[in-house]
């Protein structure tokens, strides 16, 4: 009884941790091998996402310019479950992409009150209290993980990549169950220069969805110190778009989470279907020549 009353306090934390995936480098040589971790936390601060095999169902690698650039990542990932290897076999922006296997949770009903509020999914605490459901009724809820991570290769050492023209795998739309999906390449802004980020639930823009950033970035007092992070919310316009200013070289976490009623086929199980995305990509960097 004591092991299930601690669960129940830090299942919402748990919950409303964020995943994201977390190359050793997001600016890599080409064919380089790169130690992917899969890391779950809060405030860009992650531990390694425990028993991946049970829950990743694709984790894959598409090449800058075509689909046909393609790494199925499961193999790496069975091989070695803690950081599997990443290697980008052609000059460009590479997208590592990632989705889970659903999972259930239940919670008290006050218990689920409050991650719904700390999560920012106001929608579904207003229908339940409207429904009169709030204080009494328990969150039956499933939910799945999305992430996304760009990762820049480049070629020998002049740091020559691929041409703007060519290196569109980044804005490429992947169907994901949610995802964040850049208009602009982030290794190609000045610093200061404004990004626009796209919510799309299953292809469709998301109106009003909150989105959490951090950005991670080395003390200039002590370089080798943890990194500083510092963070802000916003949310999206009325077309799913979000705009950010990136004004270093990072790395960034965007985050965001939609909820919605259960389909009738998770009735048995749940009556919530949530679901978390995360974008990571390093930003601009002066330093690195861009062609």
């Amino acid at each position: 009884m004591r092991n299930l009353l601690f669960l129940l306090l830090i299942a919402p934390a748990a919950l409303a941790s964020d995943f994201w995936l977390a190359p050793a480098s997001y600016r890599v040589a080409v064919g380089a091998s790169v130690p992917l971790r899969l890391l779950i936390g809060e405030n860009f601060v992650g531990e390694t996402w425990s028993r991946p095999m049970r829950r990743v169902q694709r984790l894959v690698r598409l090449g800058p310019t075509a689909a046909a650039d393609t790494t199925d990542l499961l193999p790496a990932l069975l091989a070695d479950s803690l950081a599997p290897v990443l290697r980008c076999p052609a000059a460009g922006t590479h997208v590592v992409a990632l989705t889970s296997r659903l999972a259930y949770s239940e919670l008290p009903a006050e218990q689920f009150t409050a991650y719904l509020r700390e999560a920012g999914l106001g929608n579904a605490l207003r229908q339940r209290q409207e429904a009169g459901e709030a204080a009494t009724k328990p969150g039956r809820e499933a939910y799945r993980r999305c992430a996304k991570a760009l990762v820049l290769a480049s070629q020998g050492a002049t740091g020559r990549t691929l041409g703007a023209a060519a290196d569109t795998a980044f804005r490429r739309v992947l169907g994901l169950p949610l995802e964040l999906v850049p208009e602009q390449n982030p290794y190609r802004l000045r610093p200061g220069a404004g990004l626009t980020v796209r919510v799309l639930s299953q292809g469709q823009p998301v109106p009003g969805a909150l989105v959490q950033v951090w950005q991670a970035s080395a003390s200039a007092a002590k370089p080798t110190a943890a990194p500083v992070v510092t963070h802000f919310t916003t949310h999206t316009n009325s077309q799913g778009r979000v705009l950010l200013r990136l004004p270093g070289a990072g790395p960034y976490l965007l985050a965001t989470v939609h909820i919605e009623n259960a389909p009738p086929a998770l009735a048995a199980r749940a009556d919530w279907l949530s679901t978390w995305a995360s974008l990571t990509f390093g930003g601009p960097d002066v330093g690195l020549p861009v062609r």
